[in-house]
Formats: structure tokens, C-alpha cells, sequence
């Protein structure tokens, strides 16, 4: 098996949000430099406050929307707002952070000669015909719609990420991120999970979009992050796009039921009508990561994930209201 612990200098953009501290803290664990960037529009000091004093980690308040001239031997590049609260609140910055981003790391990975992996998403497969998705499916995305600041954005950037490669050689990797979910989720990210967590706890209705049996994959962020690490291990023949997800399928219905049995919580479904652009069904196939990440699969099942979740937002809830 590929091992990633030779000790390098990491750049981690978007390294205070959700992933992206969560990669820190594995980077650092395995005795790597850590340079994590971020404008804190959505990632956060609290996520990444317990490294701020070490040795080997270092924060920069910045935007990847403008160069950063920095010395690296890798570069993860996280940096854009994942759900659709936040990447609709300013579309026109979420294309921007999305395609200035990947040009503004991309030509950071030129000039320093590092090794770059664009954390792509399944946004990208739309709203989709086939199920589950692989990465030769090309996606059904709708270009004008609310949410094609983000899919589009990040299509751009695989296209970005791929012209850079032929051209100049660059060594790539691109990963398509399927749902994920765990600690240091934003609480108010309008993502299906902590939404329903937190009404759970809160002992409000849970709101549910159109029928409910719309299905969603979600990996556990521990596992997803496993799987860029083996990614970004692989040789160079490797350049991606692949899969990383968790292939488990479960309605919507499915997961409030789950979440309202974990918490105990006396919440009623609510029904609302469905966003636009919604897509149906999400499952990634995983094959091509089983392949070439290792034999890389999702170990955390929703129960146990859902429970470290929720008491990662019960502490939280109770914190905000001590306050």
C-alpha cells in the first residue's frame, strides 16, 4: 500500500472549514508542514483553534480569488462554500472562488513544481440520468439555473485542472466529493443533515422537500478524507476524476426517521415543495476508487456517524446557548 508520510510542506485552502480541518488535523498527525489558508466566509477559527499553537501549522487569511505566492510541495485546494445557502448568497463570487481559485492554484503549482488535488464534487453529474453516477458520465446540469454558480464553477475547474495537466505537464488529481457529513459541519448550512440534526435537537419539525424518497450517499467525513490522502498518494498516471462517497443509498424519510430515533427528539415531519434543480438521486459508484485508491471503501455506517454528529451539535447548541 502507498504510504503518504514522507514529511512535506501542505497547502490546504478552504483549511478551516469542515473538510478541510479535518485534513489538517490528519496532514499534521502524519508529520507534515501545514499551510492552511482561508477567508473565513464559511470555515471558521473554532475548527482549527485546538492547532493554532502547533509547531507545524501555520493560518493564512486569504482569498483564492487572488494569487498567493507561497513555497509548497502539495496543495489541496478545498477553498469554495459547499452548500446551496451558502454558494447562492453570492453566485457571482462562488463562480469566481471556483474558477479564479483553481486558476490562481493551478499557476501556484506551476511555478512551484507541487502536486495538486482540486476537490471536485458530485454537483457536477446535475441532476442525473444514470444511477449510480461513474466518472465517464458527463452530468446533466443545468447552466442558468440557481445552482449552476457551483456546479458549473466546479466543472470549470476539472476543465481547468485537466487543460493544465496537458499543457504544462502538471501533476493532478481530481476528486468528485459525494455527500458528506460528521463534526464541524456549519450548523446552518441548509445541508440535509445538520438541518435535520439541529431541528432534532431543537425539538422543531423537520422539514422534508417534495415526497421525501429523493436518496442521498453519506460518507463520513473521516472516510472521505482517508480517501484524498490516498488519492493525492497516487503515482502520476492516476490524475483522476474519481469517485469518493459512500455508495449506501437512503431516502429522505430514512434519514429523519434515523435522526429523530437517535436524538429522542418528538420532531414531526414537515413537507415543503422541492428546490429547483434538486437533484432525484445521488449514489456514487466507487469502483475506479476500489481500484486505485488501495481498495479504499466508506467504513463508518450512517448510525455510528449520525451519533458522533449529533453530539458534536448537541455540545455545540449547548455552548451558543450559555453564551
Amino acid at each position: 500500500m502507498r504510504q503518504y508520510n514522507a514529511s512535506k510542506k501542505v497547502l490546504v485552502t478552504g483549511g478551516a472549514g469542515f473538510l478541510g480541518s479535518h485534513l489538517c488535523d490528519r496532514l499534521i498527525a502524519q508529520g507534515h508542514d501545514v499551510l492552511c489558508v482561508d477567508n473565513f466566509f464559511t470555515g471558521t477559527k473554532r475548527n482549527i483553534e485546538h492547532l493554532l499553537g502547533h509547531p507545524r501549522f501555520e493560518l493564512m487569511r486569504h482569498d483564492v480569488t487572488f494569487p498567493l505566492y507561497v513555497e509548497v510541495d502539495e496543495i489541496f485546494n478545498l477553498a469554495c462554500p459547499a452548500s446551496p445557502i451558502h454558494y447562492q448568497h453570492d453566485p457571482v463570487q462562488t463562480t469566481k472562488t471556483s474558477v479564479h481559485g483553481a486558476i490562481n492554484m493551478l499557476g501556484l503549482a506551476k511555478r512551484v513544481r507541487a502536486k495538486i488535488l482540486q476537490a471536485s464534487t458530485s454537483e457536477v453529474y446535475g441532476d442525473p440520468e444514470i444511477h449510480p453516477q461513474v466518472e465517464a458520465y458527463w452530468g446533466r446540469v443545468n447552466p442558468i439555473g440557481l445552482r449552476s454558480c457551483y456546479d458549473e464553477g466546479k466543472r470549470c475547474a476539472e476543465t481547468l485542472f485537466f487543460d493544465y495537466h496537458r499543457q504544462h505537464k502538471l501533476r493532478i488529481k481530481v476528486v468528485r466529493i459525494f455527500n458528506t457529513y460528521g463534526p464541524r459541519m456549519h450548523m446552518n448550512d441548509g445541508r440535509v443533515v445538520s438541518n435535520f440534526i439541529v431541528q432534532a435537537l431543537k425539538g422543531e419539525d423537520i422539514t422534508i422537500y417534495g415526497d421525501g424518497q429523493q436518496t442521498r450517499s453519506f460518507c463520513y467525513v473521516d472516510d472521505l478524507v482517508e480517501a484524498m490522502l490516498r488519492m493525492m498518494a497516487t503515482g502520476d498516471e492516476v490524475p483522476g476524476p474519481i469517485n469518493i462517497g459512500n455508495p449506501g443509498e437512503f431516502s429522505m424519510l430514512e434519514l429523519a426517521n434515523k435522526v429523530i430515533e437517535l436524538t429522542g427528539s418528538r420532531s414531526q415531519l414537515m413537507r415543503m415543495p422541492l428546490p429547483a434543480d434538486d437533484p432525484k438521486q445521488r449514489r456514487p459508484d466507487i469502483s475506479l476508487a476500489q481500484q486505485e485508491l488501495d481498495g479504499w471503501a466508506p467504513k463508518t455506517q450512517l448510525e455510528e456517524g449520525l451519533k458522533k454528529t449529533i453530539a458534536y451539535f448537541d455540545k455545540a447548541l449547548s455552548e451558543s446557548t450559555s453564551d
